[in-house]
């Protein structure tokens, strides 16, 4: 019948009608057990489609690279106002630019100085081209509200010292 409605509506075939046609199926008189087997070999089939998808996946993440810290510290530049704490300064778009590092990775913390002689960041960076990269792009750098000092740095895991 489904053939039979194909046929009227086409002069070929659609794929089912084609798969229907073909006798490859499984029959009355086709024993449970080649339907297990079927089932078994689909199963494994879309198993191993999956555990290819995976290692596709895994294979085209970037590799874990070594990241070097580095301190970067904030001073009062040309353009910060004589007298004015930093809580008055208009760093908003500093603002957004750090908490922009802050959520792709780089920086991992970050505060003004509450002597108001500048602020402080840590960045965990590949290398120091960019680390210099983000202090250029930084808006308030280059607004020349602040001037900086760019230092490697390797923290001490003072957690390791400890007597247990």
């Amino acid at each position: 019948m489904l053939a039979r409605l194909a046929a009227d509506n086409s002069s070929k075939p659609t794929p089912f009608v084609a798969w229907f046609n073909s006798g490859v199926r499984p029959h009355a008189h086709t024993s449970l057990v080649e339907i297990m087997q079927i089932k078994s070999a689909l199963l494994t089939f879309v198993a191993a489609i999956g555990i290819l998808a995976q290692a596709v996946a895994v294979a085209s993440e970037p590799a874990d690279v070594a990241k070097t810290t580095y301190l970067l510290i904030y001073r009062p530049g040309p353009a910060w106002p004589q007298g004015k704490p930093v809580s008055e300064l208009p760093l908003r778009d500093h603002g957004k630019y750090m908490l922009s590092l802050y959520a792709k990775g780089l920086m991992k913390m970050a505060s003004p100085l509450t002597d108001n002689a500048g602020g402080a960041v840590v960045l965990e960076v590949s290398d120091e081209a960019e680390a210099r990269e983000i202090v250029a792009n930084d808006p308030a750098v280059k607004a020349r509200i602040f001037m900086h000092e760019l230092h490697p740095w390797e923290p001490v895991q003072w957690e390791k010292h400890l007597k247990k």
